[in-house]
């Protein structure tokens, strides 16, 4: 992917999203040529000419300052995380110690503490949601990990490729925006990576829904949610999802999975985290 024209197709969708009269402008009325702002209003609401502003939608992010960068930013509404993929596709990182092909591992004292979490789901995955780590717990509430072979074992090829996740989520849909929306931002810190390259290319030749979530270039570090799932062995669950970088590997997050204490969630989980449940649970 071409870090200009990702910069180009970036800036453009968020334009595309604000109304004028979402940021204070008069709406005359009629039919308007494009969707969203056009880019002489933006330019005005960030206090930059339109010729400067153009210039940096299509790609040429060269010398932009970061108060130009900032102006720009609250103009087009982004959040913090949109704000710092912006930074990103101007001011590609160069990561020390970093190269494109080197593999991730997890730290054995990581894997010896997913095994003590003998009751809380628990997986670790790197910059491109494979999963390098998980528990016992883990592969009871989500497939067996061990049973798929290497390239299946990643967060995004599950969601879009394989049936039984979507049937078991019960928004699949906004599962999926998250997971295209954390590869996004990934792509951001790691632009020309081969691996991303490979399963983009995969994910989009068999999934429309992938196309069309990738198309809309959010991105997102959701820490936190809710999640209805529909397990196959213990039915209905509502569960608390956390994550946490890891500080020794900013790259590899901590994924868990918890219910609300006393709740016939956190029953079903129990049931199924320990004994005949979790010998019951299939790979999916």
């Amino acid at each position: 992917m071409d870090q200009r024209t990702e910069l180009s197709e970036f800036l453009r969708s968020r334009r595309a999203r604000l109304r004028p009269e979402d940021v204070g402008l008069a709406h005359y009325g009629g039919r308007r040529r494009v969707p969203g702002l056009r880019r002489e209003e933006l330019a005005q609401l960030a206090g930059v000419s339109a010729a400067y502003y153009t210039r940096l939608e299509q790609g040429h992010g060269e010398n932009v300052s970061s108060t130009v960068l900032d102006a720009i930013s609250g103009a087009l509404r982004l959040g913090q995380a949109e704000r710092e993929h912006l930074t990103r596709l101007v001011r590609p990182v160069r990561r020390r110690g970093y190269t494109a092909t080197r593999p991730q591992v997890l730290r054995s004292e990581v894997q010896h503490l997913l095994d003590t979490m003998e009751t809380v789901p628990a997986y670790v995955v790197g910059r491109w949601l494979d999963v390098l780590g998980w528990n016992r717990a883990a592969s009871a509430l989500v497939g067996d990990f061990a049973a798929m072979p290497v390239e299946q074992r990643n967060v995004a090829w599950q969601t879009f490729r394989n049936p039984a996740v979507r049937e078991m989520f019960a928004d699949w849909s906004c599962k999926a925006a998250d997971v295209v929306a954390t590869l996004r931002l990934s792509a951001g810190r790691y632009p020309g990576d081969p691996r991303l390259g490979a399963l983009y290319e995969e994910l989009s030749e068999a999934s429309e829904d992938f196309r069309r979530l990738w198309d809309t270039h959010n991105v997102a570090d959701k820490g936190h949610c809710a999640k209805d799932l529909r397990h196959p062995v213990v039915g209905p669950l509502t569960l608390h999802h956390e994550s946490f970088r890891l500080p020794s590997d900013p790259d590899q997050t901590l994924c868990t999975y918890h219910a609300e204490p006393g709740s016939a969630s956190a029953e079903a989980l129990r049931l199924l985290t320990t004994g005949a449940g979790a010998a019951a649970t299939q790979s999916i």
